[in-house]
């Protein structure tokens, strides 16, 4: 088996980092979360109820909105210095939703509820406005594509930025030719190169389900890696994220479609040939049949966003603004890293400790040597994080890069070996030292895989004699017991939601009334940007 190599780049500017006098370089990088749940009745059934509209409108509300179904809630929150701000604030965003859910819950994991097949997830819906019929064309698309059944998976996105300060202290660490903003998109791309090749190790640390309701296949083949559980469980016994595998979102459907992380620019180019090329398979789907939508279109993708990644370079759009035109207009503004689960054991899902460490290996990322990554090796990474998804706890699993095999454990420790002068960074001034502690939890978990929260989760299945559908829902009881329990509430951030909720109704209103053309002219008009 191959050793580890060791980054002399990454030590030498690791080190630049430290003596250029700058000691907060890394601190002050902005966070945020969206945060995706199924809304579920009491007896863990998919929701058939309308987007309670207490919470807003969809389509307008700036932190409370649907994913792909009505019943597939999205918080979303804005970007905050500390992660403890963070965590406030999205558990002051629970504790609203709650209060307007009536006996329903929000599901606590990733994988779905009990399901009766694609009929019984209803595609969300935004309104009568030429935007908001869009949004719910492109989601009767995806259903056609890939299944509804799919898109009910749940997961959680941390977004990320640097601080301003950071760039010119990492310009002369690089040594950098260029600068501005293409010193920084070039960074950026370096850190999703970085993520391409190492993100597997976000599987191994945070992966939540190794395990899923066996109603999930009505219909459907099993995948025969899959196995009995109990009666109603299917599970496979080295998973960490069947999420993040051929079963979930690294589906046969999207196995071809390669998106380089090269550059700015040929990142650009090749999402918008994707969306400009036509798929056979999709054209005999039909576009508009009968005179009613079934796609946005009959190619390849249909908008940017149908593209799945482990992680996203992202522009805040102007309003109408394609997400490639907005890169292509003003560069990287953050990352949007998109593998990790719902954390079933955190009532919002996720935790202090895993922002932090997400923070630090941002920052790994982009120090780290990156070099270009050819189509040949896609394919091999790619191939490392389907691998870790369903077998990443299994003893002595080897990975791959540049075509030489490396042992998981190994790997691992020696990144979050050089993670530690990173954190030593962030906790600067700090005496608490929290960075350095959310590195030590997951120090743990690779010197015992019984401390990884995909392991804890079977574990208790099979101690307790609990089905996962079961535990989930316990577990989505706990949470929103949690909420409803939580004393005195934030009472001033509760009123702000509820202020935004009713403005937001008002905002969807003012979109529908301003609609000038007809729903085919603007999706013309929409790709001929």
């Amino acid at each position: 088996m191959t050793a580890a190599r060791i980054d002399r780049s990454f030590e030498r500017r690791l080190a630049a980092l430290v003596n250029s006098g700058e000691r907060s370089v890394l601190q002050g990088g902005r966070k945020g979360i969206e945060k995706e749940s199924l809304r579920v009745t009491p007896k863990g059934r998919v929701a058939q109820t309308p987007h309670p509209p207490a919470l807003g409108s969809a389509l307008a509300s700036p932190n409370v909105t649907t994913d792909y179904s009505e019943a597939l809630i999205e918080l979303i929150t804005p970007a905050f210095n500390e992660t403890w701000e963070l965590l406030q604030y999205l558990c002051d965003l629970h504790q609203f939703v709650y209060r307007h859910l009536g006996e329903e819950l929000l599901w606590a994991a990733s994988m779905p509820c009990a399901l009766d097949g694609d009929a019984s997830i209803p595609i969300a819906e935004y309104g009568s406005s030429n935007i908001g019929r869009m949004k719910s064309v492109y989601r009767m698309g995806l259903g056609l594509r890939y299944g509804r059944v799919m898109q009910a998976i749940s997961g959680v996105h941390f977004n990320y930025s640097f601080p301003g300060h950071f760039w010119p202290v990492l310009h002369q660490a690089w040594q950098a030719r260029s600068g501005g903003q293409q010193f920084i998109d070039e960074a950026y791309f370096a850190l999703l190169r970085n993520y391409r090749r190492h993100g597997w190790l976000i599987l191994y640390l945070f992966g939540a389900s190794p395990a899923l309701c066996k109603t999930f296949f009505k219909g459907r083949d099993v995948l025969p890696s899959l196995q009995d559980l109990d009666e109603n469980t299917y599970y496979s016994p080295y998973a960490t994220s069947l999420r993040m595998s051929d079963l979930g979102y690294r589906n046969k459907s999207q196995a071809d479609v390669a998106v380089s992380v090269n550059s700015l620019d040929e990142y650009v180019r090749d999402l918008s040939a994707l969306i400009a090329a036509p798929s056979p398979e999709y054209q005999r789907l039909g576009v508009k049949v009968d005179g009613e939508w079934r796609q946005l279109s009959a190619n390849v993708l249909q908008i940017e966003n149908e593209y799945y990644s482990f992680i996203r370079p992202k522009r805040t759009a102007h309003s109408g603004e394609r997400p490639t035109r907005a890169l292509a207009r003003a560069g990287v503004e953050y990352v949007e890293m998109r593998s990790l689960d719902v954390g079933v054991f955190d009532p919002v899902g996720i935790n202090q400790n895993k922002m932090r460490f997400l923070e630090a290996f941002a920052a790994l990322c982009v120090l780290k040597d990156s070099p270009l990554i050819g189509r040949s090796a896609e394919q091999e990474l790619d191939d490392n994080h389907v691998r870790v998804a369903r077998r990443g706890r299994e003893p002595g699993l080897a990975l791959a890069l540049d075509g030489k095999p490396y042992e998981l454990r190994a790997w691992a420790a020696q990144l979050l070996e050089e993670m530690s002068g990173i954190c030593e960074l962030l906790d600067h001034g700090d005496p608490a030292r929290p960075y350095t502690a959310a590195l030590a939890v997951q120090r743990a978990k690779v010197e015992n895989v019984e401390a990884t929260p995909s392991a804890r989760l079977l574990n208790e299945l099979s101690a307790g004699g609990e089905a996962f559908f079961y535990f989930a829902l316990r577990m989505s009881r706990e949470h929103r017991d949690y909420f409803r329990d939580l004393y005195p509430p934030n009472q001033s951030q509760l009123d702000v939601f509820r202020a935004e909720a009713e403005e937001s109704l008002v905002a969807q209103r003012r979109i529908e009334a301003a609609d000038d053309v007809s729903f085919d002219e603007f999706v013309a008009a929409w790709f001929a940007r």
